[in-house]
């Protein structure tokens, strides 16, 4: 295994970061434990979570395990800020008031000292970006944060938080994290290429886009009973267009050739991407996890790029991964 640099920041980081918004949640605390003990065993040293994510459970289980096995200083731990977590008025957003109580309660569920990454989950529409990036300037400086991050921005508001970083001398975005697979491959128009030429990582969401590019729906099939198109219409699930199902049916066909499974050849296009640092994965069992650790030791093959492009033009969707971002005006059509 390759390991791969984190934008400016010196880290070296596996080709794959362990997401954990299920654990905690829809994956019990035990089985949670043993997934995050089973990926690091495996050479992954790169785990993502939120403050948000099922009621900072995970990050509790996270801290957990971590204090457990003993391995917190052999990893890099990444978690978020931004999503609503209580009801007061101040309880949500990138203000200052709220990043730093914030940042005081992950450290607590964590078990730890410090945040080696720490990431605005989603731009604000109501606080200026300054006032964020000063606060977690601070954070760096108190020594909470090593590194700071953003999820889920455009690329006009990277490059604003990169230009206000370098004229007040603070510290900057590191790493960027983006909805990217096969179906929705927007981010190569602009977001891609401003972080190859600044040097900022790319660490994707959704890789296997909810299941499609592993081949879980497809053409005129219903949904299968545990997933989130099967339990009713949201966000998330609209996300499921019967283009995307056509690519999912491909790619199930490129695996065969392959000798490997849809999900690990769906993964393997996103981690050998131009640009690409790390994508994230998100397994809900062991199952799902022993699946794609061997492609961590993967390469993707030259002639295989021309094919997914096939499928789906660079630069275009099929699926709209973008639809829970308030900035993102365009919509992809079903057909």
């Amino acid at each position: 295994m390759q390991y791969r640099q984190l934008g400016r920041s010196g880290i070296l980081v596996s080709p794959i970061c362990l997401g954990t918004m299920n654990l905690g949640g829809p994956t019990p605390e035990d089985e949670s434990i043993a997934l995050i003990n089973r990926a690091l065993d495996a050479g992954i040293n790169f785990i993502d979570t939120a403050n948000s994510y099922n009621d900072g459970e995970s990050e509790r289980v996270v801290g957990r395990a971590l204090k457990e096995n003993g391995k917190r200083n052999q990893i890099v731990l990444a978690t978020k800020v931004h999503s609503r977590v209580g009801k007061g008025p101040n309880e949500g957003d990138l203000s200052r008031y709220h990043i730093v109580k914030a940042c005081e309660d992950s450290l607590r569920r964590l078990q730890t000292d410090h945040v080696d990454l720490y990431q605005a989950h989603r731009p604000s529409d109501r606080v200026l970006q300054e006032e964020w990036l000063r606060a977690l300037e601070d954070l760096v400086q108190a020594g909470k944060v090593l590194h700071i991050g953003c999820s889920n921005f455009a690329a006009w508001q990277l490059m604003e938080g990169l230009a206000i970083s370098d004229k007040r001398g603070w510290s900057s975005y590191v790493s960027v994290q983006p909805p990217y697979n096969i179906v929705d491959r927007r981010i190569e128009n602009e977001l891609v290429p401003l972080c190859q030429k600044y040097d900022v990582g790319i660490i994707p969401w959704s890789p296997l886009a909810m299941g499609m590019a592993a081949g879980k729906y497809l053409p005129g099939a219903a949904a299968p009973g545990d997933s989130r198109l099967a339990k009713g219409q949201n966000m998330m699930n609209v996300r499921v267009t019967n283009r995307a199902r056509e690519v999912g049916a491909a790619i199930i066909e490129m695996a065969k050739d392959r000798g490997v499974t849809p999900g690990q050849l769906g993964l393997l296009w996103v981690k050998d991407q131009p640009g690409i640092t790390a994508p994230i994965i998100g397994p809900r069992t062991m199952a799902h996890l022993e699946d794609a650790l061997p492609v961590l030791d993967m390469t993707l093959a030259d002639e295989d790029r021309p094919r997914f492009d096939a499928l789906v033009h660079p630069g275009n969707a099929v699926s709209d991964f973008h639809n829970s971002s308030w900035w993102m005006k365009a919509r992809v059509e079903d057909r």
